[in-house]
């Protein structure tokens, strides 16, 4: 069994003639061994957006004008967790619901570092661990359940 976290592998490098470390899914490679307690420095996530009134853009493929309150957002955000937790898929309900364009890939982000998102929304993404889903995280955009996939 490795020691490696997910997605990494050992290669050599032909021209350093030693050995160093390649995550087949970012495509990142490393000299320092990416141990579990490793920075990291990209994460992919899904998430599920929705929108209200007082958001930077209140409106979406889905709704020409956003009116609901926060309150009622996050309500909205509430019962599609439940949906989640009763057995929809996570890509399944951010088809039907999200108000982000991302619905159409699952909520699907691909992968991103630091400073490529809004702050709360990073914060919270790289703080899950992988697989993990946060509560309600609160943005200019609107309320998010974030999935984190890698």
């Amino acid at each position: 069994m490795s020691d490696l976290p997910e997605g990494w592998i050992v290669k050599m490098s032909r021209t350093h003639n030693k050995e160093y470390y390649f995550n087949t899914e970012t495509q990142e490679s490393s000299w320092d061994h990416p141990g579990m307690g490793a920075a990291v420095s990209q994460v992919r996530a899904s998430h599920i957006l929705v929108k209200h009134r007082d958001s930077r853009r209140p409106s979406s493929w889905r709704e020409d004008n956003i009116t609901r309150t926060k309150e009622e957002a996050l309500k909205i955000l509430d019962g599609h967790l439940k949906k989640i937790k009763w057995g929809k898929s996570f890509a399944e309900v951010a088809q039907e619901f999200s108000d982000c364009s991302s619905a159409k890939k699952g909520g699907d982000l691909g992968f991103f570092g630091k400073g490529q998102m809004q702050k709360p929304f990073e914060e919270a993404t790289f703080a899950l661990a992988i697989n993990d889903m946060s509560e309600a995280v609160d943005t200019d955009s609107g309320v998010h359940i974030i999935l984190r996939t890698g």
